[in-house]
């Protein structure tokens, strides 16, 4: 009982601090803090597209919903197409959601999006377009893939709690895909040339107080980053971005904490209809909570989760400790310490 109690008390002190501003209206807060909640890969077509017909908007969140009304912003990779078109491109897969099942997002309540992937042409510039109509009406913000190479590469910029964050979306899927001056697509980039995206990163920085960098990245199936990418996530990091979340990996890979900022190579899949590979566990990931200050990481917590039945839910023993024990490990790597309660250590 006293274990289950402190870890309790730990759990919720970025929460806390989150909490904390002055009752003074005239008085200026000395020290301002937001948390956010980041989920990897969310993929609400195929079968999960059926189960939300049938059973509701929610029931692809499980229990989490409320987990992820304690952060000031929510932030995944919408890996589907929001779209009625059925003008497919010519790939292996295709995915796409009723565009009312915008819906489901909004009962979960997220802020914003990452359009950036390898899935958001699936039905060619009509899905993207649609796609993005379909976020605006809702009142969802997106990242990393518009009308023209403006748009896509053009960050969100968002004020909570007296804090400006920047948010960048960027993916090296699909280079074919590029949004240029005259026609939609993603914010492309190459692992070995990311000139421009540092640029873009520099440039807002010095607009914000935390820059996050959402990347759809890397071969799938990997528990391990492999050199080029810790390269080029040192490489922006070193350029101003706070905060780095990767996904495309379909599984979580290490956390690192490089000059004291965040580098999460992987943040794994948050709801979908895959087949589980039993070694990798493609099932198994985290909601992987962040309060920040101003120019500083403050706390980094993790939150295990399970995917079943097109459905995500927090996981319970004996799994839970699986999933942070492989987490612990691969991090180990990165000399990062998280420890059973799913606190990283930041120093």
């Amino acid at each position: 009982m006293i274990n289950e109690k402190f870890s309790y008390i730990i759990s919720i002190i970025p929460f806390i601090l989150t909490a904390c501003k002055t009752n003074n209206p005239h008085e200026k807060p000395t020290n301002s803090f937001a948390t956010i909640v980041f989920a990897g890969d969310t993929m609400l077509g195929r079968l999960v597209n059926k189960v939300i017909q049938g059973k509701g908007y929610k029931y692809v969140w499980g229990n989490t919903i409320p987990l992820l009304n304690q952060a000031d912003l929510r932030i995944i990779n919408l890996e589907t197409t929001l779209t009625k078109s059925t003008n497919k491109v010519p790939k292996v897969f295709n995915f796409k959601s009723d565009p009312q099942h915008v819906a489901s997002l909004k009962e979960a309540n997220i802020s914003v999006v990452s359009l950036a992937n390898n899935h958001i042409k699936d039905f060619g510039n009509e899905g993207l377009v649609e796609t993005i109509k379909t976020l605006q009406d809702a009142n969802i913000k997106y990242i990393g893939a518009g009308k023209d190479e403006q748009q896509a590469r053009s960050p969100l910029i968002v004020r909570k709690n007296n804090l400006v964050l920047g948010i960048l979306g960027a993916t090296d899927n699909e280079p074919d895909w590029i949004a240029t001056k005259d026609n939609p697509g993603t914010n492309y980039f190459h692992v070995d040339q990311i000139d421009q995206l540092l640029a873009d990163i520099k440039r807002l920085k010095q607009e914000v107080d935390i820059v996050i960098v959402s990347l759809h990245w890397g071969p799938n199936m990997r528990e391990r980053p492999s050199q080029p990418y810790i390269d080029a996530a040192h490489a922006m990091i070193d350029a101003g971005a706070d905060i780095i979340q990767g996904h495309s990996a379909h599984i979580f890979q290490g956390i690192e904490i490089y000059q004291e900022k965040l580098i999460l190579y992987d943040t794994g899949d948050f709801v979908d209809d895959y087949q589980v590979d039993p070694k990798l566990r493609n099932d198994w990931s985290f909601l992987f909570f962040v309060t920040v200050a101003k120019n500083k990481i403050e706390s980094v917590k993790l939150v295990p989760i399970k995917i079943s039945n097109m459905q995500v839910n927090i996981a319970k023993e004996p799994e839970k400790s699986e999933i942070l024990h492989r987490m612990q490990k691969l991090s180990q790597e990165f000399n990062t310490h998280i420890n059973n309660y799913g606190i990283v250590q930041l120093k």
